[in-house]
């Protein structure tokens, strides 16, 4: 016993030389306690968003994990832990990470070379391919724009999509959100947009989704093709709640930073509910109060200064921006739906209805709308679009009618001329996974529907 003790204090004095002897480590403090990821560390003086290295034992061996600084208490100050904390003795030694005496905080890879990358939000490669250049490496710095610096949406953005295009035509700089459970054809949806929307670059922030369906978007939905142009940034739900905030945070600046170059971005979130779960879980680790459905109030604070940071600027280029959010559960008792609706210039319903009899996209264009469509296409086309829904709403609410055969012909027009052109109005709306329908055809389909 006294051998392995022996054995084991000679690995801790060498990890300590180890360490001691790196240009990039400076002075170090000491874990009090643990509760859940958070450590609680005294004689550590770092600033809100450092990065330090926490020691940790392991079959004997000395290993260490990352962690950030999030808070502090008086004279202690709080990490959070971006790797599991089993292993961490107490008094285990906190070493602040530097970088040419300089603190770290948040240094991550911008630049043209992320095209066709796969990172996680820290800018480290899941791809299995080199690693990025060290001299695009960049603290990121939050811009603010001016509300009268953004310039209006006045340009029509081709989705790709028929249903989109016609009845719910988006903008470029927009934000629309997409509403949808699980299992109705949301990430097949997010994947024809990446593929087929006009844009010169997409940025996919992955966060707190299935591992699975990581590499499952890449290579069967997203293609070789639409990598080429675009930068994906995974967080999958196995991974810290921090990580999954960074990766949004940082799936956003990319975004920016294409702006700046004058491109034309497309931003997809997949989701923003998962945003706001990893920013519950390490705000109720702080010790915040939950105020609605157990979100603290700094949630519904975050999520609108994540999206206002997309749109039009002035001189610059454009983001335009897609976060699907999840509905569980009722919607009119989700707080995180009804913030998302608010702040968003437009909302997809997706519905389990139309999944269940095979109609893909499951659109629910009677309870979707996109607020900047009146705006940007003309006068006879936007009545078109709201005649059609017209006629799918007169149509849904009189189906059991229907069925039974109840209901006699020339009691109500409208209804008439939903049921004479349903089987048409419901070719309009499915489309194909491997089918593009740009902006043009899309608007000659609607045409011939009331020709």
């Amino acid at each position: 016993m006294k051998l392995k003790c022996s054995k084991l204090f000679d690995k801790i004095d060498y990890f300590e030389n180890k360490i001691n002897n790196l240009s990039d480590i400076s002075i170090y403090g000491y874990v009090v306690s643990i509760n859940g990821s958070i450590l609680e560390v005294v004689g550590l003086k770092a600033p809100i968003g450092s990065e330090c290295i926490v020691e940790r034992i392991i079959d004997g061996k000395v290993l260490n994990i990352l962690s950030r600084v999030v808070k502090f208490n008086k004279e202690k100050t709080l990490l959070f832990s971006l790797e599991e904390t089993y292993g961490i003795l107490p008094g285990a030694k906190v070493f602040l990470k530097t970088f040419k005496n300089i603190n770290f905080i948040k240094k991550v890879p911008l630049g043209m070379s992320l095209l066709g990358r796969v990172l996680n939000g820290k800018g480290d490669p899941l791809d299995n391919l080199p690693n990025l250049d060290p001299q695009c490496f960049t603290i990121i710095k939050k811009k603010y724009i001016n509300p009268l610096h953004r310039r209006p949406i006045k340009k029509i953005l081709d989705t790709g999509i028929c249903a989109i295009n016609g009845l719910l035509t988006i903008g470029r700089g927009q934000r629309i959100g997409i509403f949808s459970s699980t299992g109705i054809g949301k990430s097949i949806l997010l994947g024809m947009m990446s593929k087929y929307t006009e844009a010169d670059v997409v940025v996919i922030g992955l966060i707190g989704e299935r591992g699975r369906e990581v590499r499952d978007f890449i290579d069967n939905i997203l293609g070789s093709d639409g990598l080429l142009k675009s930068v994906v940034i995974a967080a999958p739900a196995d991974v810290s709640p921090l990580l999954q905030i960074e990766a949004a945070l940082y799936a956003t600046s990319i975004a920016e930073y294409f702006r700046d170059k004058n491109k034309n971005v497309l931003l997809i979130m997949d989701s923003l509910t998962r945003y706001a779960m990893a920013q519950r879980e390490v705000s109720l680790s702080l010790g915040e109060l939950p105020v609605s459905r157990g979100y603290p109030s700094s949630v519904f604070s975050n999520i609108p200064l994540l999206v206002e940071r997309s749109g039009n600027i002035d001189n610059e280029g454009s983001i335009t921006a897609f976060y699907t959010v999840l509905t569980e559960y009722e919607e009119e008792q989700d707080p995180i739906s009804q913030i998302c609706r608010s702040i968003l210039d437009g909302h997809i319903i997706l519905s389990r209805y139309y999944a269940e009899l095979g109609h893909y996209p499951a659109i629910d264009i009677e309870s979707s709308i996109s607020r900047v469509m009146p705006e940007i296409i003309s006068q006879q086309q936007y009545l078109k679009a709201c005649y059609f829904k017209k006629l799918i709403a007169s149509y849904q609410r009189n189906k059991d009618l229907i069925n039974i055969g109840a209901y006699i012909k020339g009691n109500d027009v409208i209804l008439d001329e939903a049921i004479q052109k349903w089987p048409n109005l419901e070719k309009f709306l499915q489309q194909k996974p491997s089918e593009k329908s740009n902006y043009l055809i899309s608007c000659e389909k609607l045409n011939k529907l009331f020709t």
